[in-house]
């Protein structure tokens, strides 16, 4: 069991064109969402699709090529880990917030 690791593979949508920001230290930081879909049968025997949005954010190199090649509708692969992290809002409310921090990217959309 000690070969298991926090790893998260998902083959999906881009939702949005992602934010890119500029941090102070000179790197750069992109967050966007994917969407991937799964499919089951229901009781009735009708087959339903579900669709799951994942919120993504990358880091450095990783950040540089999705700023470039990334945009929304592109298909892309990602290879990362879930990362939970909390925050507070404007009006001192807690939220917590469950991301995958993008190690790796692959570009699938022909265009």
């Amino acid at each position: 069991m000690n070969t298991l690791k926090n790893k998260v593979q998902l083959i999906g949508h881009v939702g949005q064109t992602p934010e890119i920001k500029n941090l102070e230290n000179g790197k750069k930081m992109a967050r966007f969402s994917l969407a991937t879909n799964d499919y089951y049968i229901n009781a009735k025997g009708e087959k339903i699709e579900q669709t799951y949005w994942h919120n993504l954010v990358a880091w450095g190199k990783t950040a540089e090529l999705i700023e470039n090649y990334v945009e929304k509708g592109k298909q892309i692969a990602i290879e990362g880990k879930l990362v939970n992290r909390s925050y507070e809002t404007e009006k001192g409310e807690k939220r917590f917030i469950t991301e995958v921090s993008v190690n790796e990217v692959v570009f699938l959309s022909k265009n």
